[in-house]
């Protein structure tokens, strides 16, 4: 039922976009209008943001409940104008948009707002949407999820082609799950370059196991030994190796009835691990009894491994109830040399000392020419995408004393900005972000060039009601420079040998 009512969504998006493309609305500039004398209120907000030159149309809408129009002029820097708007929407079919993105590129598009208050016609500042000269990765992938995560039935893995509005689905949590008690899971996709040929992701609950691509090739393992807390989770593909750095987590969740924050993640106890798919084995890399490890991510080059390390309690603090202590629980950002020859670990080297400064670092991640890395910053804890204090922060390596670049335009200062990525050219930035009404993650870009990061965008939709209607969160967003090209029915099948 779940696949046949896909198949009837895309049908239905297909005929819409065909009906969209053959009735374009090139409405007239109103001929008289009241100066509004400020930049319009459009969601979503790409006022003055700087885009890659081969992103999908940035779609925008006037508030259905102040506006009864809206109409925008584009400009780009030939002189050529277009107008669009229908009702209070702007859809720029996908054609001209790219056409107006390569007559733009290095340069800008200038857009010009009018919207209908009470039968009046409003005139806006006008504001520029900078197009970079750097690509974006064609592709990202997220699972799509109810952020209570209190109950949930239907779940999956889909990918997003950031050129245009194709969304396709990588895996389902219900075509191999024929336990509906037990239900389901499915999670922590991730690739190896970016590249899709050596790519898993976890099948948790019924029919569970990591289920590995390995140069193309399906299979389902189970990475559990009796020496691990659990099988592996939160993945990083070694750059060059077919070798996997895994946590090995035992996570517990506190739902809060008045806390601001709602939702707790927390580990009774987590280690990190290193899986050699050709010999299918494991080996513990650190498994400090008395404090936690988490977040594994290695450096381009393969020669460090990074990760999220708990500093000690306090000693009147040991022993407790971690509901209780959990508050006080914060990381620092390790590192730990590789040898690939010998697939041996140096000593560990402190990176960040977050701490220090009453803060919990996480999930960092290397830019790919080594030279920055980006972490969420929180005041603890390690799941800071329900922190509203959390931030995103970016370091140059390689000082003596820390330093951080401006990312002013790029957090939110209220709700959670979390799970920060890079592009493969290492000129964007991803993250999850619930900006937008504290309870979905979504997805923003933002541009990163010579140590400068711009503001940060949404996601762009077809439709800019989209992630209104969808009452779902981007989990875990993850860029690729290709699609997924296995079938969902392809995945299914191991879970049957």
């Amino acid at each position: 039922m779940i696949m046949k009512r896909n198949i009837y969504y895309i049908l239905f998006l297909a005929i819409a976009s065909l009906l969209m493309a053959s009735c374009v609305n090139h409405p007239n500039v109103p001929s008289s209008s009241k100066d509004a004398k400020c930049l319009p209120d459009i969601f979503p907000d790409y006022c003055d943001v700087t885009v890659p030159y081969n992103i999908a149309p940035l779609n925008f809408m006037l508030p259905k409940d102040q506006y009864e129009e809206c109409v925008a002029r584009l400009t780009t820097p030939d002189g050529k104008q277009q107008t669009y708007g229908d009702g209070v929407k702007v859809q720029i079919p996908e054609s001209e948009w790219h056409d107006m993105l390569n007559a733009s590129k290095g340069k800008s598009i200038k857009v010009e707002v009018w919207g209908m208050k009470n039968d009046e016609w409003l005139s806006f500042k006008a504001f520029e949407i900078k197009v970079a000269e750097e690509p974006i990765d064609e592709y990202v992938s997220y699972r799509l999820i109810e952020p209570s995560y209190v109950a949930w039935t239907f779940m999956e893995i889909a990918q997003r082609n950031l050129t245009s509005f194709e969304e396709s689905q990588i895996f389902n949590n219900e075509i191999t799950c024929n336990d509906i008690k037990k239900g389901q899971c499915v999670n922590c996709h991730s690739y190896q370059n970016y590249k899709t040929d050596n790519m898993l992701f976890h099948v948790r609950l019924a029919n569970g196991g990591t289920v590995i691509v390995n140069d193309g090739k399906v299979s389902k393992v189970d990475l559990k030994r009796d020496y691990t807390i659990s099988s592996g989770v939160y993945p990083s593909w070694h750059p060059t190796a077919k070798l996997i750095a895994f946590s090995t987590d035992l996570t517990r969740q506190a739902f809060h009835t008045a806390h601001p924050n709602k939702i707790e993640v927390y580990d009774l106890e987590s280690d990190l691990i290193l899986y050699d798919i050709e010999k299918d084995s494991v080996i513990v890399v650190s498994d400090d009894p008395d404090l936690l490890e988490i977040y594994p991510t290695w450096s381009p080059d393969g020669k460090y491994l990074y990760y999220g390390k708990s500093v000690p309690l306090p000693e009147d603090m040991k022993g407790k109830d971690i509901r209780i202590i959990y508050p006080k629980i914060q990381y620092n950002l390790y590192r730990r040399s590789f040898d690939l020859a010998t697939h041996g670990f140096g000593e560990e080297e402190l990176v960040y000392d977050a701490a220090a400064v009453n803060k919990s670092a996480t999930l960092p991640r290397i830019s790919p020419d080594g030279k920055y890395l980006l972490f969420a910053l929180g005041q603890y804890g390690c799941f800071h995408s329900r922190h509203h204090d959390a931030d995103i922060v970016c370091m140059p390596l390689g000082q003596e004393t820390p330093s951080f670049l401006d990312l002013s335009k790029l957090n939110s200062k209220k709700y959670s900005d979390s799970y920060p990525s890079w592009s493969s050219n290492g000129h964007w930035i991803m993250l999850a972000s619930r900006r937008d009404d504290d309870n979905y993650s979504r997805i923003y870009f933002a541009y990163f060039k010579n140590g400068k990061v711009g503001k940060a965008f949404l996601l762009p939709q077809e439709d800019p009601e989209h992630n209104t209607f969808l009452l779902k969160s981007y989990n875990r967003p993850e860029f690729m420079v290709e699609p997924v090209k296995i079938s969902v029915d392809e995945f299914s099948k191991v879970f049957s040998e």
